[in-house]
């Protein structure tokens, strides 16, 4: 398996302390502050070993400080629930003795029902599409230093957008799709994949916010970008070792803060997950 990939298993898995208390290290990704996604992913892989025989079908997480990348997370997990379907956990993580994070995550046996699906967007297929790690030298020029290093930083996953480099070309439709997958196998681990897509869920979502607004973009150096809270939905088991289409939209953006909401497909047009997030969207 990829180094970096292992890597970032290595990271989710986490290591107990005590009952119910887990610690996780951080990787720099290219980010000042702990990823978010990083945060998503473990308490999500803190909860999932307290709970047997049921999955997510949802979490609610508010990001509360900025995690600090060369100390450790402790991770709490209290046991709201467990009801003959469902259980219910609530996870609080802590750096230097205060809470950076907490998130509530719903688990539930799983179960046949009724089911519909929105369509999958008519898009290009991630064949052929360029990486965001592949862009020419004279193009990841016009970026920001911030964004240089978060490009250059290897990553344990593909990136390919549907709308090629055109982020600093004006006022766009807050609308984009990506293709993502791991860059190698991994086990055959349903909570795994769960756990990686919330990981990955974080990835250029806040962004599509900020598409409508030209020169004051997310490409810009005088633009504070935070996510405050995050909420995901998982309908379907998927394998993000496999191509996912991530459709990402913003119906708002107000008060310093961007709305931004995401459905997450396999490519035979599965509806796997949904994915929201409003963040601090701040000119300096």
């Amino acid at each position: 398996m990829d180094q970096t990939l292992t890597d970032l298993l290595s990271l989710l898995g986490l290591e107990k302390i005590e009952h119910n208390i887990y610690r996780g290290e951080s990787h720099d990704i290219g980010t000042p502050q702990v990823f978010g996604g990083q945060v998503l992913g473990q308490a999500l892989s803190a909860a999932s070993k307290t709970v047997t025989e049921r999955i997510v079908h949802s979490l609610h997480a508010y990001f509360l400080r900025r995690g600090d990348i060369n100390a450790p997370i402790i991770y709490q997990v209290d046991h709201a629930r467990d009801g003959r379907s469902f259980s219910n956990r609530r996870i609080v993580a802590i750096q230097h003795g205060r809470q950076i994070f907490n998130m509530t995550a719903s688990f539930q046996i799983p179960e046949d029902g009724l089911e519909h699906q929105s369509a999958m967007p008519e898009v290009p297929g991630p064949d052929g599409l360029m990486d965001i790690v592949d862009l020419r030298p004279a193009e990841l020029e016009k970026w920001p230093e911030r964004l240089r290093r978060f490009l250059e930083t290897p990553r344990p996953f593909h990136m390919r957008p549907v709308r090629g480099d055109d982020a600093g070309s004006g006022s766009l439709e807050p609308v984009q799709y990506v293709w993502m997958k791991a860059i190698d196998s991994l086990p055959d681990e349903p909570d795994l994949h769960q756990v990686m897509l919330a990981y990955i869920s974080d990835l250029q979502l806040l962004g599509t916010a900020t598409l409508p607004h030209g020169d004051r973009n997310f490409m810009r150096e005088n633009l504070q970008m935070a996510s405050l809270d995050h909420a995901m939905w998982f309908h379907k088991p998927s394998r993000v070792d496999e191509w996912l289409l991530f459709a990402y939209d913003s119906p708002r953006a107000a008060g310093a803060r961007g709305l931004a909401r995401g459905l997450i497909f396999d490519q035979s047009g599965v509806l796997v997950a949904s994915t929201a997030q409003e963040g601090l969207i701040r000119l300096r």
